[in-house]
């Protein structure tokens, strides 16, 4: 599958890398499994780098060539080309949530083209939910390991934004002062809490409006999320309302602050 036209085709085709390295990570997460702290002092457990593992070899089989920016590799020193086409790999997002046990953590999977996500998974194994993103987006129950096709989920889309204002969606471990503030000054009546990138899918779905996040991330933590958001009719602009880029090489894919919005939430100029 080394053509790139058809994202529908290749957000499954993600979907269905993302079930089968999800049997590895939730055998671990059901274990009496062990963190560790990397150099950026960040945790990973075994479920990253064997997922990982697993998801690599996968994508050589299915887009040989395409350049692989995954968490764990690079944090071992990788560094492949981003300068085209290339794939975002976060094998467990939310690893502190993984580790708290409370299923809000996802396998995620992006192409990036010209900067921009152009097709994306979100699985999260643990809450049996997977949200698929090319030029449509899906939702719907899967569980680890199962097959997926497009006839065993629903479409999802955002929402308009409301006459009685909005709900923001944010960080369970990150929230900050500048969220907060920025939450406030748009209006937002009400105020929800969700790990890793589902973050992004509850504006995709339609059960929130915008996701704030003033906060330090990564590429391979946002690629995916945005992606779907993206099929579904959302964006993710800076708080400036400038797009929000991919292949930022010289920060080490460091990403700045952003916004994701539902349907006609965002600003418009």
């Amino acid at each position: 599958m080394t053509n790139l036209d058809d994202k529908n085709a290749i957000a499954f085709e993600f979907a269905r890398i993302c079930s089968i390295a999800a049997v590895t990570i939730m055998e671990i997460y059901e274990s009496d499994f062990e963190a560790r702290g990397k150099d950026d002092k960040s945790p990973v457990t075994d479920a990253d780098e064997l997922a990982e593992a697993i998801i690599l070899a996968e994508l050589e089989t299915a887009m040989p060539g395409i350049p692989v920016l995954a968490e764990e590799s690079f944090a071992a020193g990788f560094r492949p080309k981003t300068d085209g086409a290339f794939i975002l790999v976060d094998p467990v997002d939310g690893t502190k949530e993984f580790i708290n046990k409370n299923g809000e953590f996802t396998v995620n999977i992006a192409l990036i083209e010209n900067r921009a996500p152009t097709a994306g998974c979100v699985f999260a194994p643990a809450r049996e939910r997977i949200f698929v993103g090319g030029t449509e987006a899906w939702a719907g129950s899967l569980k680890a390991g199962e097959s997926v096709s497009p006839d065993r989920l629903e479409t999802i889309t955002t929402r308009a934004r409301p006459a009685g204002g909005m709900t923001a969606v944010m960080s369970r471990s990150h929230a900050d002062a500048n969220t907060l503030a920025f939450a406030d000054a748009q209006g937002v009546t009400e105020k929800v809490s969700a790990g890793s990138s589902l973050k992004f899918c509850l504006v995709a779905e339609g059960t929130a409006d915008v996701y704030p996040r003033f906060g330090p991330t990564k590429e391979w933590d946002t690629g995916a999320g945005h992606a779907v958001l993206n099929a579904a009719g959302g964006a993710v602009l800076t708080p400036d309302g400038e797009p929000f880029i991919y292949a930022k090489e010289e920060v080490e894919y460091l990403n700045g602050a952003f916004v994701a919005w539902g349907q006609s939430a965002w600003p418009k100029a």
